[in-house]
């Protein structure tokens, strides 16, 4: 049993961010989210692990067709998946290595000029 005294490990952490009414451009760019991938990177201040894997599918329905991403990060990852039909982007930022989740919240929101963001923090 543990004794509630005794400091918890901490693994990571986990920034969840769903954002609602994204620029229709920029979620339809592969372009433009290799961009976003290679600056949340810097702004998290983490170093990528080989190439970002991006692809468009789900094109046979029309609620899950877009684009979705991982990139791997040497203390774990980042990864989205883009809705088109309703112009939403869910993103995961994962890491062992501590971020600013509120400046990464930042960056996204505007990147993606979403209206709106709905965001969790999760300690793991």
């Amino acid at each position: 049993m543990r004794k509630s005294n005794q400091k918890q490990k901490i693994f990571g952490q986990e920034l969840i961010m769903d954002l609602y009414d994204c620029n229709s451009e920029t979620i339809r760019s592969k372009k433009k989210i290799l961009e976003y991938i290679d600056k949340i990177c810097e702004v998290i201040n983490v170093k990528k692990y080989k190439k970002a894997i991006v692809e468009r599918f789900a094109l046979h329905l029309d609620y899950a067709a877009g684009y979705s991403f991982v990139q791997l990060i040497e203390s774990s990852l980042v990864s989205g998946h883009f809705s088109e039909l309703w112009n939403r982007a869910y993103i995961n930022l994962f890491s062992c290595k501590p971020f600013n989740a509120e400046k990464a919240i930042e960056f996204t929101k505007n990147f993606f000029e979403a209206k709106k963001v709905k965001k969790r923090v999760l300690i793991r």
